[in-house]
């Protein structure tokens, strides 16, 4: 069955980094546009970046532009998100996810991991 498994978040001072992981297992990794999604309580799922199948194109939300990077490894089935210069709205707990469709970017993911908790405070 389709896995994913975040990790690397933390709590950081504002302007720190982390370096999150997502290792996926269950499917055919190289296949599917992947994604980072956060979310804070109470509110819903927002969309923070997303990477081809190949890695070679990339998106982001405006206010991570910058800051972030997202990056895979196909060999190793692995999603990655560097964070730099942590602000505290970027607090929240963030997932992988995939996307709904192989081999296409849809604007849709469906499965997501259990998230990993990126906590931005002095």
């Amino acid at each position: 069955q389709v896995q994913l498994v975040e990790s690397g978040g933390g709590l950081v001072q504002p302007g720190g980094s982390l370096n999150l992981s997502c290792a996926a297992s269950g499917f055919a990794f190289s296949g599917y546009w992947m994604y980072w999604v956060r979310q804070v309580p109470g509110k819903g799922l927002e969309w923070v970046s997303v990477i081809s199948t190949d890695g070679d194109t990339t998106y982001y939300l405006s206010s991570v532009k910058g800051r972030f990077t997202i990056s895979r490894d196909n060999a190793k089935n692995t999603l990655y998100l560097q964070t730099n210069n942590l602000k505290p709205e970027d607090t929240a707990l963030y997932y992988c996810a995939r996307d709904k469709y192989s081999n296409f970017y849809s604007y849709e993911y469906d499965y997501l991991g259990q998230g990993t908790q990126v906590t931005v405070s002095s």
